[in-house]
């Protein structure tokens, strides 16, 4: 039963791995509708940061963070547990920062970009709610 907390994480990070997956190898006008939310987020200025495209940093960091969850199932580790925390909570920040961009700059929302931005979120409740874990 201890371990359940770390599954949930699990799959909350496939979910974004996959969204990520989605907007890094798929093209923008096939995944989003033209001139609406997805296609007004990922054609915008925001869509990179120093000159990458925030969905391949996803990749990166979904796969690692899976990766590592697996290894915390398998074999746990206080220093993976705060390794995996401390992600979850810079990730929980960097999706608010995400949503405030969609909601009040761009006034437009990514349909791709909100699952990994809530999915991000609820695992930040999780660990919350299961803290002495």
């Amino acid at each position: 039963m201890k371990n359940i907390k770390y599954k949930i994480l699990l799959v909350l990070f496939g979910i974004s791995l996959i969204s990520s997956l989605v907007l890094s190898l798929i093209p923008v006008p096939v995944v989003c509708d033209p001139g609406v939310g997805c296609d007004v987020v990922q054609t915008s200025s925001y869509n990179q940061t120093f000159g990458i495209k925030n969905s391949y940093y996803g990749v990166v960091v979904f796969l690692f963070l899976i990766f590592l969850t697996i290894f915390q199932i398998k074999n746990p580790a206080k220093n993976k547990k705060l390794l995996i925390h401390s992600a979850v909570i810079v990730g929980s920040l960097i999706s608010l920062y995400f949503l405030y961009l969609q909601k009040f700059m761009l006034q437009a929302y990514c349909k791709y970009c909100l699952i990994i931005d809530i999915s991000i979120l609820i695992s930040l409740g999780i660990i919350i709610w299961k803290w002495r874990e």
